[in-house]
C-alpha cells in the first residue's frame, strides 16, 4: 500500500458550489478551523448555471409577495410531499440571506428606485427572482469566494472523496485523492458537510458538467446515510438541441419570465392547450394577458411558459412524439418576437440576457434578438439525495451533515426555478453553523487503518484488471440505460429493464481495467466515478418503480394520476446489513396549524 498524506480539521466541506462555499464561510466564522474539497476548479460549480436569479420574497415588485406565499408555492410545486419545516425555514430565512450576499458585494440589477429588481419565473405568483442579468449564479459564487478567501479557508483543488471514513457510528473524516499525480490524501475531520451537487451525468442529455456523478449522495448512501424521494429528478423544459456538440446546455427560465414563448413547428403556443387544473386560476387566458404579466401588470395572470417546470418538459415531449416538434427534435423558444411590442427589443434582449444573447451566437450561430431557439428538455436537476434534519441539516450519521441539491425536503417531487439557489443559501448557512457547532462540542475520531488500506485497495483495483471492457463504455452505456428508460416518462417493463440492464454494467464495471499510471490518468478517474454513478441510477430506478402515481417530476405512463395515499410518505432508502439497498416509506408528519391555514387560504 502506498502512502497518504494527513490533514486534520474540524470541519470538512465537499464541494464548492453556493451550498459548500456558504456552509463553510459560516463554519469558519465560527471559529472553527475549516477544508473545502472540490472535484473541479473553484469557481466552477454547477452553480453558476443558474441564470434566473434567486427566489426569495423581498416584495421589492409586487408588495404583495411575503413569506406565507413562497412557502405555499413551493409546497405546490411540491405536489405537497416536501419536507415542510424546510421549505418554511427557507421561505421566512431567504430575503435575509439575499440582504446578506449583497451586503457581501452581490451586484442584483436594480428598481428604479435603487432596490434589487426581481423577474417572474415558473411557478412563483409574484415577481420573486432577485437577479443580476442571466448570470445570477456566477455572481453568487463570484460574492461567496471573494468573502470566504478572507477567512483563512484551506481549498484543496481538483481532489476528488472515494469514502467517508466513520469512528463507530459518527464521521471521521474522508479518504480520496488529487486528480493530477493521483495522491492519497486522509482528511480526519469532527464533522463534515456534503455539498457535491447532483447526479446528472447518469443521463445523456444534461446540463450538468462532468463533475456530477451523485458522488455525495453514493458517500452518504455507503456511510450509513438515509437517502430519500431519488425518484425525483427534474428535466429543465429548455436546454439547447442544436448543434449536437451543446444539446442539453441550459437555456434559463428567465428567457420566458422576460417574454419568451414556447412554439411548436406549426407555430402554435401548445401549452395554452394545457394547463393543470391547480393553476388554471391562475394562468393567463391570452397571449396579450401574458405579455402583460411578464411587463409588471399586477392585475394580469402569468402565461403558460411560466408553468412548472415537469409539466412544461412534458407537453415539449409530447409535441415531439407527436409529430410537431422543430427539426431537430425540440420545440422553439422565441423571445424576438417581443419586437412586435418594444421598438428596442434587441438591445432590451441583449441587456437582460446577455449570457444567453452570447451562447446562442458564438456556439449555435442564432442571433436570438432576431430569431427563436430550438430546445428540449434536459437533466438538470435532483430533488432527492441525503435525508437531513430540517434545522440542523445533518443526516442521520451524526456528524455527517449535508445541503444543497445533494440533500433531500426541500423541493418535494419538483423543485421551482429560483429555489435552488435560496436554497443553498438557506441551508449551507444552516448546515455550516451547526457542522462547527458539533465540532466544537466533539473531540477528533479515531480512523480505522483497515478502513483506509480497502478504501486504497479499490481505488487502486482497475491498474489490476486486463479486461478488455473500457471504463468510458461503461459510463456511456448506463447514461444510454437512464436516458432512454427511466426518464421523462416511466413504465413498470421499461424499468424493470433498466435495473437488469444496470446490474450488468454493475458487472462490467467491475471488471473494467485502466492501463497507464496515476498522473493525469482520466481512464482512472471515469472508472473510479462508475461505483457512484451506477449507485444512484439504481436508486432512482428502484425507486421510480415503487411510486406506483404520478407527481411532480416522476411521470408514470402506467399510472398517470396522482394517487392520494402516496401523497402521505416519503420513499427512504438505506444501504442493508448485506448490501442491499432497502426502501422504506416514511409517512409526512402532518403540517403545523398555522402553516396548514396558511396553504388552505393560499389555495
Amino acid at each position: 500500500m502506498s502512502e497518504y498524506i494527513p490533514h486534520e480539521h474540524d470541519v470538512l466541506v465537499i464541494g464548492a458550489g453556493g451550498a459548500g462555499l456558504r456552509a463553510a464561510v459560516e463554519a469558519s466564522a465560527a471559529g472553527v478551523k475549516v477544508a473545502v474539497i472540490t472535484k473541479s476548479l473553484l469557481g466552477k460549480a454547477h452553480t453558476v448555471m443558474a441564470e434566473g436569479g434567486v427566489a426569495a420574497a423581498l416584495g421589492n415588485v409586487d408588495d404583495r409577495d411575503n413569506w406565507r406565499v413562497h412557502f405555499a408555492d413551493t409546497m405546490r410545486g411540491g405536489q405537497y410531499v416536501n419536507n415542510w419545516r424546510m421549505a418554511e425555514l427557507h421561505a421566512r430565512e431567504a430575503p435575509a440571506r439575499v440582504r446578506e450576499l449583497e451586503a457581501w458585494g452581490a451586484l442584483f440589477d436594480r428598481t428604479g428606485d435603487g432596490r434589487i429588481l426581481q423577474r417572474n419565473f415558473g411557478g412563483h405568483r409574484y415577481p420573486r427572482l432577485a437577479h443580476v442579468g442571466d448570470r445570477t449564479g456566477l455572481e453568487m459564487i463570484r460574492t461567496l469566494q471573494d468573502h470566504g478567501i478572507h477567512l483563512g479557508l484551506d481549498v484543496f483543488m481538483e481532489h476528488t472523496i472515494l469514502r467517508l471514513l466513520k469512528d463507530g457510528d459518527r464521521i471521521a473524516g474522508a479518504f480520496g485523492y488529487d486528480r493530477e499525480r493521483g495522491r492519497f490524501h486522509l482528511f480526519r475531520a469532527k464533522a463534515v458537510v456534503l455539498a457535491t451537487g447532483g447526479i446528472g451525468r447518469a443521463y445523456k442529455i444534461t446540463s450538468n458538467s462532468w463533475e456530477y456523478t451523485g458522488d455525495g449522495h453514493a458517500l452518504a448512501y455507503h456511510a450509513g446515510a438515509s437517502l430519500m424521494d431519488m425518484e425525483f429528478v427534474q428535466f429543465h423544459p429548455t436546454g439547447m438541441i442544436w448543434p449536437p456538440s451543446v444539446r442539453g446546455i441550459l437555456v434559463t427560465e428567465g428567457v420566458r419570465g422576460e417574454g419568451g414563448v414556447l412554439r411548436n413547428r406549426l407555430g402554435e403556443r401548445f401549452l395554452f392547450h394545457d394547463i393543470p387544473p391547480l393553476y388554471v386560476n391562475q394562468t393567463a387566458a391570452s397571449e396579450e394577458e401574458g405579455w402583460r404579466y411578464t411587463q409588471g401588470d399586477k392585475n394580469a395572470k402569468r402565461p403558460p411558459e411560466l408553468l412548472t417546470r415537469d409539466h412544461v418538459a412534458r407537453c415539449i415531449r409530447r409535441e415531439v412524439r407527436e409529430g410537431r416538434g422543430s427539426p431537430h427534435g425540440g420545440v422553439f423558444l422565441d423571445i424576438a418576437w417581443i419586437k412586435e411590442k418594444l421598438p428596442n427589443a434587441a438591445e432590451h434582449i441583449r441587456k437582460k440576457l446577455p449570457s444567453m444573447y452570447h451562447q446562442f451566437k458564438q456556439l449555435a450561430d442564432i442571433d436570438i434578438t432576431a430569431e427563436p431557439m430550438e430546445v428540449g428538455p434536459t437533466t438538470h436537476y435532483m430533488m432527492g439525495g441525503v435525508r437531513v434534519d430540517a434545522d440542523s441539516q445533518m443526516s442521520d450519521v451524526p456528524g455527517l451533515f449535508a445541503a444543497g441539491e445533494c440533500a433531500a425536503g426541500l423541493h418535494g417531487a419538483n423543485r421551482l426555478g429560483g429555489n435552488s439557489l435560496s436554497d443553498l443559501l438557506v441551508f449551507g448557512q444552516r448546515a455550516g453553523e451547526y457542522a462547527a457547532r458539533f465540532a466544537r462540542e466533539c473531540p477528533l475520531p479515531g480512523v480505522d487503518a483497515r478502513e483506509v488500506e480497502a478504501a486504497e485497495r479499490r481505488a487502486l483495483a482497475p491498474f489490476g484488471r486486463s479486461s478488455s471492457e473500457n471504463p468510458y463504455s461503461v459510463q456511456h452505456r448506463s447514461q444510454e440505460v437512464m436516458q432512454e428508460l427511466v426518464g421523462i416518462v416511466r413504465t413498470e417493463r421499461e424499468m424493470v429493464e433498466a435495473l437488469e440492464r444496470l446490474r450488468e454494467l454493475h458487472a462490467a464495471a467491475e471488471r473494467a481495467g485502466v492501463d497507464g499510471n496515476r498522473e493525469y490518468n482520466n481512464g482512472w478517474h471515469t472508472a473510479l466515478d462508475l461505483d457512484n454513478l451506477l449507485a444512484v441510477s439504481e436508486m432512482v430506478a428502484r425507486a421510480a418503480l415503487e411510486r406506483k402515481e404520478s407527481r411532480g417530476a416522476h411521470f408514470r405512463e402506467d399510472y398517470p394520476s396522482k394517487d392520494e395515499q402516496c401523497g402521505k410518505w416519503n420513499l427512504v432508502v438505506r444501504k442493508g446489513a448485506g448490501g442491499e439497498m432497502e426502501f422504506t416509506r416514511v409517512p409526512i408528519p402532518p403540517l403545523r396549524d398555522e402553516l396548514a391555514a396558511i396553504l388552505r387560504e393560499m389555495q
